[in-house]
């Protein structure tokens, strides 16, 4: 009988998700845990390991209430992540006993409050707009892009920490986005590949769905419903503020005078454990 394999130290995790968008969240801090791409893939991998979306290990922020390291499914390591920083921020408000928390990301320091009923305001930081800053492999108008994959044309881009292509259609609930997502998340055009979305707009509301980079397909994704709002917005399909409806439920999105970008929604806990790394 073969012997069990040896494993490390029991780690606690703590699952949260806004709108289904899940999260298995590690607390570093004070440790040097880190995380191999084999690793979170392991812990993602929804039969086999815990099961979500993006891994989030958190650790000491120094000038911030803490630093949210954001790996996808696969393993990758992104900058910014809306509904994870709802959560992240929720987390840290109940250990302080504040209604307000900062975070450090790769997007830069983003700040968190509490809102009512379990929702959480975050201050996404500005919507770059910028062909360089999307960013794309030549420049074009970001307000409309020559673009075009199947059915699908003219996306507005916009950079909310991350890449994002956000097409405008009649009906989003009818585009085959499986098929369409992972060929113009890969598309040359974008050398960091890119976040695609479709979007259909009812007056000042959006449906919105969502093919995440490193994810697939997903329930919601917050940088997503930002990019969304700004693009529908430059198009002049929308005021710079709305609610954007995903998969998984709905979430308030106002473009502020400043240039950045608030988002208001549920930050959820689900359950908490250990796992052996």
């Amino acid at each position: 009988m073969d012997s069990m394999p040896a494993y490390g130290r029991p780690v606690p995790f703590t699952k949260m998700h806004g709108l289904g968008n899940d999260f298995v969240i590690i607390d570093a801090r004070g440790t040097k845990t880190s995380l191999s791409d084999e690793a979170v893939r392991a812990l993602a991998d929804r039969r086999r390991g815990i099961g979500c979306d993006q891994l989030i290990v958190l650790r000491d922020g120094g000038d911030a209430d803490g630093l949210m390291e954001i790996r996808n499914a696969n393993g990758s390591e992104v900058a910014a992540c809306g509904n994870a920083t709802r959560c992240i921020g929720r987390m840290l408000m109940a250990e302080s006993g504040r209604d307000s928390a900062s975070i450090r990301t790769r997007a830069g320091l983003l700040t968190a409050r509490a809102g009512g009923d379990d929702t959480v305001c975050v201050n996404m930081g500005p919507a770059r707009t910028d062909w360089q800053a999307v960013p794309l492999v030549r420049a074009m108008d970001t307000v409309t892009l020559n673009y075009a994959r199947g059915p699908l044309s003219a996306p507005g881009a916009v950079n909310m920490g991350n890449p994002h292509a956000v097409f405008f259609v009649d009906d989003a609930d009818a585009v085959d986005l499986a098929t369409l997502g992972p060929e113009i998340e890969t598309d040359p055009l974008f050398p960091e590949k890119v976040n695609v979305s479709v979007a259909t707009v009812n007056g000042q509301n959006i449906r919105l769905r969502v093919w995440e980079r490193g994810v697939g397909l997903t329930q919601a994704c917050g940088t997503a419903a930002c990019a969304a709002l700004v693009a529908a917005h430059r198009k002049g399909l929308t005021g710079r503020r709305g609610g954007v409806l995903l998969d998984g439920g709905r979430l308030e999105i106002d473009w502020l005078a400043d240039g950045t970008v608030e988002m208001t929604g549920p930050a959820t806990y689900a359950f908490t454990g250990e796992v052996r790394l």
